[in-house]
């Protein structure tokens, strides 16, 4: 069984990473759209459906399954673990941003330019190549 959740986690984890990476590329494209425009509306329709329908039951999914293994697998005294959980926290702290960013957008709120969400863009990147590295190499 533990293979089934293994996998399942891998597949939710895929899912929500695309979304971390195609979330903050629709806030570029929709900052340099003119408020109450069509294409902002646009937008604002599929932020909601990305976050609400992929990223955030992902996230869930991952979690779950990522604790349920942690426990079955015996690996809560494993130091990799330990880093390894600490840049998925961050990585749900990204996601909570989005999800302000994306209410600010969806109010007719934001103030920060396209700039800002390509740098935001790239903090995902970043924690799933260390997430990945952890997990694969488990080098402590």
């Amino acid at each position: 069984m533990y293979l089934w959740i293994k996998a399942f986690h891998v597949i939710a984890v895929i899912a929500w990473m695309a979304g971390m990476l195609y979330l903050p590329r629709l806030f570029v494209y929709h900052s340099d759209a003119p408020k109450g425009s069509i294409q902002s509306e646009t937008f604002k329709i599929m932020e909601r459906r990305l976050l609400k329908a992929i990223i955030n039951p992902a996230m869930i999914v991952v979690w779950v399954l990522g604790l349920y293994m942690i426990w079955d697998g015996g690996w809560y005294t494993s130091g990799w673990l330990h880093a390894k959980v600490l840049l998925v926290l961050i990585l749900s702290g990204m996601h909570g941003v989005y999800v302000r960013r994306f209410k600010e957008f969806a109010a007719d709120k934001n103030t920060r330019p396209a700039k800002y969400y390509r740098i935001l863009n790239e903090v995902p990147t970043v924690l799933m190549i260390g997430i990945v590295i952890l997990v694969i190499v488990k080098p402590f």
